[in-house]
């Protein structure tokens, strides 16, 4: 997004001034840095702050682009402000599926981690998955379903 962003702030068609310009970019950038900022902090509850932050600034760069296309000045770049939108939409989308799945993790986080959780966590993922193995069902051609179909 930061490169798009950056990459209309550049035309030749931007004739926005360069404070709105400046702070677009900003917003923009300020996404990725947060989202890095958040996972290198090491626990899962920093790395949910900074995504709160990160979705933030989607918002705030959306809230820009909304402004930017109701004046007259900038209509030739239209199109790219449009995709800018939607762009900025997709990321605040998949910032709160990330922050939803977080908050409903076990996981406490990086510097959490340890060889008794990896391993506790590592046994309650193979248990789930050998349950989803458990509940498909078997193929037709299955040896012990023979004749009783």
């Amino acid at each position: 997004m930061t490169d798009e962003v950056c990459n209309m702030t550049e035309h030749k068609d931007w004739s926005g001034s360069r404070s709105l310009r400046d702070q677009l970019e900003r917003a923009a950038l300020s996404v990725s840095n947060n989202i890095a900022e958040g996972f290198e902090r090491g626990t899962t509850n920093e790395l949910l702050a900074f995504l709160y932050i990160a979705r933030g600034s989607a918002g705030e760069v959306r809230s820009m682009l909304c402004f930017l296309e109701r004046r007259e000045g900038f209509a030739n770049l239209k199109s790219q402000i449009s995709n800018l939108k939607s762009l900025s939409e997709s990321c605040s989308r998949q910032l709160r599926a990330w922050e939803d799945n977080l908050q409903h993790s076990d996981i406490k986080g990086q510097r959490h981690i340890n060889e008794k959780t990896r391993l506790h966590y590592d046994s309650k993922k193979g248990a789930e998955e050998f349950q989803k193995v458990l509940e498909e069902p078997l193929p037709p051609n299955y040896p012990l379903l023979k004749g009783k179909q």
